[in-house]
């Protein structure tokens, strides 16, 4: 089985080595690179906790602060491993979505020990700082990075396409589903995409991958790259037969 991954290059290396581990071939071809913004470190007077959504994130605000004392908490356990990478020791990983996040956040801190910041993207899934407001936390969203979209299809991933070289997609966000779909039919591969298998991180995911004709839409159990990676060795074995 050989799959594409849309995701920005630091991440889907990441994920094409793990998929080496199942034999499974991957083509890179990025929609999205990302940009860091600023060159300030964060103000973290009175926090006394980090939030990261993303990996990205983690990535951003480690190039522009040497703190790593802080506790971490992380939406997804990709997004932890970062962290740790990045020598945080403190981390805990939500395992899951932005609402998860926030539910893990509930159970482990005091709105009256101090704010909390979250370094994001310009561009975020859900509304992190509203899910705690109700909770009487207060939450710095700090804008580091942002993730410039393709212009066009990678040529390698056109050509693939084309020739019929590949059995699956990998989305991660419905922002890359969405430039994918829309790139496919610009480039004129579209009619392609109903050979191959589009896996989903989560539904809102798939529901903008159904704007085109697929083989199959598959969703992961749970919104985590592992869950992800499941999905992928299922699809590979039903393509085996």
């Amino acid at each position: 089985m050989r799959v594409l991954i849309t995701r920005p290059r630091d991440d889907a290396e990441k994920l094409a080595a793990a998929l080496r581990e199942q034999a499974i071939e991957s083509l890179i071809a990025p929609l999205m690179t990302i940009r860091a913004l600023g060159d300030v470190a964060p103000d973290l007077v009175g926090v006394q906790a980090l939030l990261f959504t993303s990996a990205n994130g983690v990535r951003a605000f480690a190039l522009l602060s040497t703190m790593r004392d802080l506790p971490v908490f992380a939406v997804g356990d990709a997004t932890a491993e970062a962290a740790r990478a990045a020598g945080f020791a403190r981390v805990e990983s939500a395992s899951g979505a932005v609402d998860d996040l926030a539910s893990l956040v509930r159970t482990r801190l005091e709105p009256a020990r101090g704010a909390l910041l979250h370094a994001a993207g310009a561009d975020v899934a859900g509304d992190l700082a509203a899910a705690l407001a109700g909770s009487g936390f207060a939450v710095r969203r700090v804008v580091l990075y942002r993730a410039a979209k393709a212009r066009r299809l990678p040529a390698a991933a056109a050509r693939a396409l084309a020739e019929g070289a590949l059995d699956a997609v990998l989305f991660f966000s419905p922002r890359s589903a969405a430039t994918f779909v829309s790139l496919a039919r610009k480039a004129g591969v579209e009619p392609a995409l109903a050979r191959l298998d589009a896996l989903c991180l989560s539904e809102a995911v798939a529901r903008v991958v159904r704007e085109a004709a697929w083989r199959s839409v598959a969703v992961a159990a749970r919104p985590d790259q592992p869950a992800l990676l499941q999905l992928v060795s299922h699809a590979a074995a039903a393509r085996r037969g």
